[in-house]
């Protein structure tokens, strides 16, 4: 078995647990020891079977993040940063999420509120939240809104 097809196999078994970015298949690849042409012809083998696809890519892991483990959309855009996906492609979700951060803070929020135990220090209450959700990358301001819509209720 020659190196294009020990490392391609290599790649596709990467692949098969979770959808990737070029990037991280690059990586991936540069650890194993594989040298960069062998890693190009892979790559662009990949691309051309449509295993790799960074448009796709940035659909999945938006989805993952806004349904099973929420964020903030500034989160969500360093994460796919770190993933190696090109700034460009992902800007036209931005339009398409605009409301997300809100509406994913209140709905952690309310969720967050059903497990308080103690709700009569409203203060201590608020806090929780406000921390809560900040540790999940919201700003102040979606925060402050959150908890007072959410506290209203």
């Amino acid at each position: 078995m020659d190196d294009f097809e020990k490392f391609y196999k290599a790649a596709v078994r990467f692949l098969s647990f979770r959808p990737r970015s070029e990037k991280e298949v690059r990586d991936y690849l540069t650890k194993k020891k594989c040298d960069d042409v062998t890693a190009k012809r892979i790559i662009d083998s990949l691309k051309r079977d449509k295993f790799i696809n960074d448009e796709e890519f940035i659909k999945w892991w938006v989805e993952q993040r806004t349904l099973l483990k929420p964020k903030a959309w500034r989160v969500i855009k360093y994460e796919l940063k770190q993933k190696g996906v090109a700034e460009e492609l992902f800007e036209n979700y931005e339009l398409r999420i605009k409301n997300y951060d809100s509406e994913s803070a209140m709905k952690l929020a309310e969720k967050k509120l059903r497990t308080i135990h103690d709700q009569s220090d409203k203060f201590k209450v608020k806090e929780k939240l406000g921390r809560y959700l900040a540790s999940k990358g919201f700003d102040w301001d979606t925060i402050k809104v959150a908890i007072d819509q959410s506290s209203a209720k």
